[in-house]
């Protein structure tokens, strides 16, 4: 019996280690089969959460949706655009690099970084690519400019 309970304790040290060392902090080592996976620990930010953080000012928001989309459907006031296939680049950047291109000045590991898309999917990969690089205080906006055009919507509707 006590060597079973010891077994069990050094089978989920020698995991918490492997997990720390494929994944790095702030992701989850995911085992299916034989195959490991990192993904970051659910990090969501919900639509007031969201309007509370831009109001106070202490973040970035990053929109990952191609430029047209941004371009052909709105994006959320205070937001900056770097479509997902730039984001990795782009938060590897030197910051004077950074602020020529994206008109901003470069967010460092520490400050607090939200992303979002349309309604989720690229929002959830670019905070695994953002926790990877080091942005271990990184959300996402899982509702998207889907969700924020509905409650904005709703809210100027209610206002009238």
């Amino acid at each position: 019996m006590l060597f079973s309970l010891v077994l069990g304790a050094a089978r989920r040290a020698a995991r918490a280690s492997v997990e720390t060392a494929l994944c790095g902090g702030g992701l989850k080592l995911i085992q299916e089969s034989h195959h490991h996976f990192c993904t970051a620990i659910s990090k969501n930010v919900t639509y007031k959460e969201l309007k509370n953080l831009l109001n106070s000012k202490n973040i970035m928001l990053i929109d990952v949706r191609e430029t047209w989309e941004i371009l052909e459907h709105g994006k959320i006031p205070g937001s900056i655009n770097i479509p997902l296939g730039e984001l990795g680049e782009a938060l590897q950047m030197n910051p004077r690099d950074f602020e020529e291109r994206y008109h901003e000045v470069k967010p460092s590991t520490s400050d607090s970084l939200v992303v979002s898309c349309l309604a989720g999917v690229r929002s959830k990969k670019a905070l695994d690519t953002a926790i990877s690089l080091g942005f271990s205080s990184a959300q996402h906006y899982s509702g998207g400019w889907k969700e924020w055009e509905t409650y904005e919507f709703s809210e100027k509707k209610q206002e009238n």
